[in-house]
């Protein structure tokens, strides 16, 4: 028998969490990203050189990594409704703090502690997988993500208007500073309204914190491997503003920064040692057994399509002002369509996950990113300004569906785990757009558009080769001992 319908009219039951969980991921994005279509204002007001405003664009998005590995194994361990409540109270302020900054420094450091807030989407990914069924998981996850990651474009639709309804040089800061209100009112309106689970549903914890669990000593070596990249992201960005480019950094700190970054893997190694060494010495029971190169395969594919999401929303309402010569309110309101997209993309492409299958979905999604990119890796002064946008929305399509279907098969991987896993591959899209957002630092817009092309291209023949249908159901064992199985197809 088929699962039921999702009714979006309606505001009770799991459809009821779902729009207020998708609406807290939508605040989360609007202050995530309220800087980027008021970027013209704030590079005048401070005299900003292109290399700070790209530094400013990197910045944003480097503290989401480890962020969201953490936030992952919270929400695991205390629940959704705890955590977002305080995700969104405590971002409220880092956004006032950034709003009414009086130096460049200062605006940098609340610019990177803002990147907390990107951690929010792993905490609805657990809520919604708690609340839908299987056949009806990738869907609902599309929808939270989709309609949340709107936030970004209605962030660029609405905040340069409400900027010169301020008028003068405070416009930005005051229409800022109203996006970390709304992020206040609602974290104290979530947590009254919102349950972990429905009512007599278990929620499934880690049998142990720290570190994700493995189950074969090759899982365990895929694990420290592919915890390298989120590492090396960071190092990047402190090489980024370190002495020999921006010199935000001073050589001694930039060092300091290499060598904390070192330590912390070492640390967190032994930690996950501690956690999994049993899977040396004995084998793991088939029933607490998952396979954890579908975690890294799903690591790289929302690398390169929330990460060039990530990045292309940065920079595109700049990119169409620079090259069309185009007024900040048009240009971030052009550029909008990409993220616009959001609205149908990402539903889209968990709908199709469910109906066709998760590893199918993702190969033609992923062929037609690869694509998209390419042609927009084309486009300059010469090109008609609707051909530009027609061109972006199509290819945010793909990208926007290519996450909906990375996410639709997130939570089947093990249900105790997932927001582990969320945090995983939603830091890897964190990596994803600090490596794009490098890369443009370096090269023109059109270069930077190809290189993405053929990072998903890389991705595409990963999930081809060893991505894996989940079938049957998962097995998960229940605080007094008994087991229940979960369907996930």
């Amino acid at each position: 028998m088929s699962a039921p319908k999702i009714n979006l009219f309606s505001f009770s039951g799991n459809t009821r969490i779902l729009h207020l969980t998708w609406f807290a991921f939508f605040i989360s994005f609007y202050v995530w990203f309220n800087h980027a279509p008021l970027l013209v204002s704030i590079r005048e007001t401070f005299g900003l050189s292109d290399q700070e405003v790209k530094a400013l664009l990197i910045l944003n998005v480097a503290l989401t990594i480890p962020a969201r590995i953490i936030i992952g194994m919270l929400v695991d361990a205390f629940g959704p409704r705890r955590m977002y409540s305080s995700l969104l109270f405590v971002s409220s302020f880092l956004c006032f703090g950034f709003a009414f900054a009086d130096s460049y420094e200062r605006l940098a450091l609340m610019r990177f502690l803002l990147g907390f807030v990107g951690a929010g989407f792993v905490i609805g990914i657990r809520m919604i997988s708690e609340w839908f069924p299987a056949k009806q998981v990738g869907l609902a996850e599309g929808i939270y993500g989709g309609w949340g990651n709107f936030g970004s474009a209605a962030a660029a639709l609405s905040l340069p208007t409400v900027a010169l309804l301020f008028g003068g040089e405070m416009g930005w800061r005051y229409s800022i500073a109203a996006t970390g209100v709304l992020a206040l009112v609602y974290s104290v309106i979530f947590f009254f309204s919102v349950s972990d689970t429905p009512k007599g549903s278990t929620y499934f914890k880690p049998k142990k914190n720290g570190a994700m669990e493995v189950t074969s000593p090759g899982d365990f070596f895929l694990y420290l491997i592919m915890n390298i990249p989120l590492y090396a992201a960071l190092a990047v960005l402190a090489w980024k503003l370190g002495p020999s480019n921006l010199k935000m950094l001073s050589a001694n700190l930039t060092n300091g920064i290499y060598l904390l970054l070192i330590g912390i893997y070492v640390f967190q190694t032994i930690r996950i040692y501690q956690v999994n060494k049993h899977v040396f010495t004995k084998t793991v029971p088939e029933i607490d057994r998952y396979k954890f190169k579908q975690v890294a395969v799903l690591d790289l594919a929302y690398l390169v399509t929330f990460g060039s999401e990530l990045a292309v929303v940065s920079m595109l309402p700049l990119f169409f002002k620079d090259t069309f010569a185009l007024s900040q309110v048009a240009a971030g309101m052009l550029a909008s369509g990409y993220a616009f997209m959001n609205l149908v993309a990402r539903p889209s492409g968990g709908l199709m996950s469910d109906k066709f299958g998760r590893r199918r979905s993702l190969i033609f999604l992923l062929i037609g990113l690869s694509a998209g990119y390419l042609l927009m890796s084309q486009i300059d002064g010469a090109w008609p300004i609707l051909l530009a946008v027609a061109v972006t929305m199509a290819c945010s399509f793909f990208v926007q569906s290519g996450e909906g279907a990375v996410f639709a098969m997130v939570p089947l991987v093990k249900r105790r785990l997932t927001g582990q896993v969320a945090g995983m591959a939603g830091a890897y899209g964190n990596v994803g757009a600090v490596s794009f957002l490098t890369v443009l630092s370096f090269v023109s817009p059109q270069i930077f558009f190809l290189v993405i092309g053929l990072a998903a291209i890389v991705a595409l023949a990963a999930v081809f080769l060893f991505l894996e249908e989940p079938a049957g159901q998962m097995a998960e064992v229940l605080p007094d001992g008994t087991v229940q199985m979960i369907d996930v197809t």
